[in-house]
């Protein structure tokens, strides 16, 4: 029988990230039912969160709660684990990492069989989950009265951002930050790369590193505002032409410190495409167009 206490909730998937989720909406007080494939991690659940009732099918885990909280490896578990499940009016919440079309076709299915329908992107690591002052949070996008109705709950684990109805915008928004970040990251391991092999010891580097990066990070602001007026010049201090000019300098030093240019070069090869059909006056923001296909 479905438990309709706003304070209480259904969770399925006790991999790393759903542990946590699980030890932090006990935390808070939630009453929390359990399922997963691997039964002995629900038993390791116990040490975390041990007011939690383990059952052993997803047909019990769903009809025990009202809100249906479902984390797993991907969207294809998804499908496999609520194949036969009853999903009449229940409140479907999809923490699983997917992309945006797999989000909007599992809103759809959800849909069909009775359900309202919210994705989640998890913008954190297990330990950052239920620990005051860590940051993280969730995308959430899908059905804005499931997320206004369990606000709280989901707000129990970690922060929340809701960033529409369009049910394929939280992993969109979860994709195209971690997109930046591997970028970000491959810059990183390029330059550490450089002085590899001299006496500038890395941890010398790092904080300069940092406080660059975040100098340089204000340019998202600017290089947003290009993008929705098209104009690509306003407040251009370095232009691409003086950009590409000195690239050449960046290519030679990795070839005097013996580094491979793979991570640097595709950037800038984009950078003197655009330059060459005739955007000298503009800054980096034009590489963006000639990513789209």
């Amino acid at each position: 029988m479905t438990d309709n206490n706003t304070r209480s909730l259904s969770l399925l998937g006790l991999g790393a990230m759903g542990t946590a989720l699980a030890a932090a909406w006990q935390d808070a007080g939630y009453a929390l039912t359990v399922w997963n494939r691997t039964p002995g991690r629900a038993t390791a659940l116990a040490d975390v969160a041990p007011a939690a009732v383990a059952v052993p099918t997803v047909a019990e885990a769903v009809a025990a709660s009202r809100l249906v909280v479902v984390c797993l490896l991907d969207d294809d578990s998804v499908g496999e684990a609520l194949a036969d499940a009853d999903l009449t009016g229940k409140d479907l919440v999809n923490l699983t990492t997917s992309t945006p079309a797999q989000a909007r076709a599992r809103a759809e299915w959800a849909c069909e069989r009775g359900a309202r329908y919210l994705d989640g992107g998890i913008m954190a690591v297990p330990p950052m989950i239920g620990a005051a002052g860590s940051g993280a949070y969730v995308f959430y996008s899908g059905s804005r009265g499931l997320f206004e109705a369990h606000r709280d709950a989901l707000s129990a684990p970690a922060g929340t951002n809701y960033v529409g109805e369009d049910a394929g915008f939280a992993a969109l928004h979860d994709v195209a930050l971690l997109s930046a970040m591997y970028g970000m990251f491959s810059g990183v391991a390029h330059a550490f790369a450089l002085i590899r092999k001299e006496e500038i010891a890395p941890t010398d580097l790092a904080p300069l590193l940092t406080s660059w990066l975040t100098a340089m990070g204000q340019s998202v602001g600017s290089m947003a505002g290009h993008l929705e007026d098209g104009d690509y010049t306003t407040g251009v201090v370095s232009n691409l032409a003086m950009q590409v000019a000195g690239s050449a300098t960046l290519l030679r030093t990795a070839e005097e410190q013996g580094v491979s240019t793979e991570l640097l070069t595709p950037y800038l090869t984009l950078m003197k495409q655009r330059l060459a059909a005739g955007h000298a006056e503009e800054d980096t923001t034009g590489v963006t167009d000639l990513l789209l296909r």
